[in-house]
């Protein structure tokens, strides 16, 4: 038999601080790991620092696209389901403090999965969450992505969607990709707009929240609605 390769050994150590003490582990080295599952015939750990200087974190990372991911040389598709099942289990494990829970009273729960799902990403998204009269949770819905719209076509499908799940309230949700979590005259317009049409037909818009990064902004808290 031949040597041993020098990366087999320094994963079983890995593994060994993983089980013992995850938190002591660096960014790089979750990664790692995560690849030498998905990649085990390789030394990771090149590639694991190669990604984090490419995405610029953890979370952005994981939160890439699977086409931006598949660009980067080295990482096929298992490896790069491999980064998207953390992805998908967070937020999973997020979604679950409040899914079966009135949201209004589950306020900091659904800040907290929408900054982890919304926060990393660079491109604006818009997501329109709709709630029954319990104000839970009927459906999460990605309306939009690319910069927001006054359209009035917009307005109508959120309206008409809102309709079709029979919802009696609404909370609008967009991303601000360049950290600035400030509303712009554009995104008071368009809460208006869709406010005024909800009203017409007796459903509530709840709030419309702007997630950038880790920080946010509520236009029921602002005032602005």
């Amino acid at each position: 038999m031949g040597d041993v390769p020098d990366h087999v050994g320094h994963r079983a150590r890995l593994r060994g601080r993983l089980l013992d003490d995850a938190d002591g582990l660096a960014d790089y080295e979750l990664v790692e790991y995560l690849l030498a599952l998905a990649i085990p015939r390789r030394d990771t750990k090149p590639l694991a620092k190669a990604l984090l200087r490419e995405f610029g974190s953890l979370a952005q990372l994981v939160s890439a696209d699977p086409q931006s991911l598949r660009r980067v040389d080295g990482l096929g598709d298992t490896a790069v389901a491999a980064l998207k099942i953390v992805q998908a289990a967070a937020l999973r494990m997020l979604k679950g403090e409040f899914r079966d829970k009135p949201l209004l009273s589950s306020w900091d729960a659904l800040l907290d999965w929408l900054r982890a799902d919304m926060g990393p990403i660079d491109v604006e998204r818009v997501r329109v969450l709709y709630l029954n009269a319990r104000n839970m949770l009927i459906r999460d819905e990605v309306a939009s992505e690319g910069s927001i719209d006054q359209s009035a076509i917009y307005v109508r499908e959120v309206i008409k969607r809102a309709l079709e799940l029979g919802a009696s309230a609404i909370i609008l949700v967009h991303n601000h990709p360049s950290g600035n979590p400030e509303p712009s005259r554009q995104d008071i317009a368009i809460t208006r707009n869709v406010a005024e049409a909800a009203a017409k037909l007796g459903i509530a818009l709840h709030d419309h929240i702007i997630i950038a990064g880790s920080d946010y902004r509520s236009f029921r808290a602002m005032g602005l609605i």
